[in-house]
């Protein structure tokens, strides 16, 4: 299944979007009203929405945050700002990408493309770390920390599996985008640093005192649980 939903006001970029999509091979599905878009989005299964920030009835922060509380679905954010903290704002909502305006429908092709290449590849092994206390299902992408079920959007189960797959080995934040966001990605090095913050709020006991995501001080990170 490689549906899209593209939530956009202007018709021109979403037909613009569509078409380079399209000829990927997607199915695409636009609309300029949020509301719809949420409507659309219950009805049907994507496995991308495309949100633009800057909607006429309902700013893109608020669909973002209704999606996300039900869903992992991936999320790129389109939108006029483009300053750090706009982004890291972004990321906190959940999303998992953030284009700024105007962006080349070539580089969200290739995003895209390289999405769906992690989406579809798949692995049937379960990882018990902590003597069960962290189970990943690599299949199923489902986490459970102390015999809970948690919530992680889709980048921070992808940083989480990449840790553990390098379990021992410092990654680099630039190693960790090239895993996780694909070589093409050319957002900012912080991305990376916001997504562990988050994910270590999910899965640690202490999230200032991390057992599992450690720091290794200018170089990146490092997984730490014991299996």
């Amino acid at each position: 299944m490689r549906n899209i939903l593209v939530i956009e006001d202007e018709e021109k970029v979403s037909s613009v979007i569509k078409a380079y999509l399209e000829k990927e091979g997607y199915s695409v599905i636009c609309t300029t009203s949020g509301l719809e878009g949420i409507k659309l989005f219950k009805e049907i299964g994507f496995k991308l929405i495309i949100l633009d920030l800057m909607l006429p009835d309902i700013d893109g922060e608020e669909i973002c945050r209704i999606i996300r509380n039900v869903s992992d679905v991936y999320i790129f954010m389109l939108t006029a700002k483009g300053t750090e903290g706009d982004r890291i704002d972004g990321l906190n909502l959940g999303a998992d990408e953030y284009l700024v305006k105007p962006f080349s429908p070539r580089e969200l092709t290739a995003r895209v493309n390289a999405l769906f290449r992690r989406i579809e590849y798949k692995s049937d092994s379960t990882i018990n770390i902590d003597n069960g206390n962290l189970l990943i299902n690599r299949d199923s992408r489902v986490v459970t920390v102390r015999g809970k079920e948690v919530a992680l959007t889709p980048n921070e189960f992808n940083i989480l599996n990449a840790l553990i797959t390098n379990k021992g080995k410092v990654m680099s934040r630039e190693k960790l985008i090239e895993s996780v966001l694909g070589i093409d990605f050319e957002g900012f090095d912080r991305t990376i640093d916001v997504h562990i913050k988050n994910l270590r709020k999910k899965i640690e006991v202490d999230s200032k005192n991390p057992k599992y995501i450690k720091t290794v001080t200018r170089v990146g990170y490092k997984f730490g649980g014991d299996n």
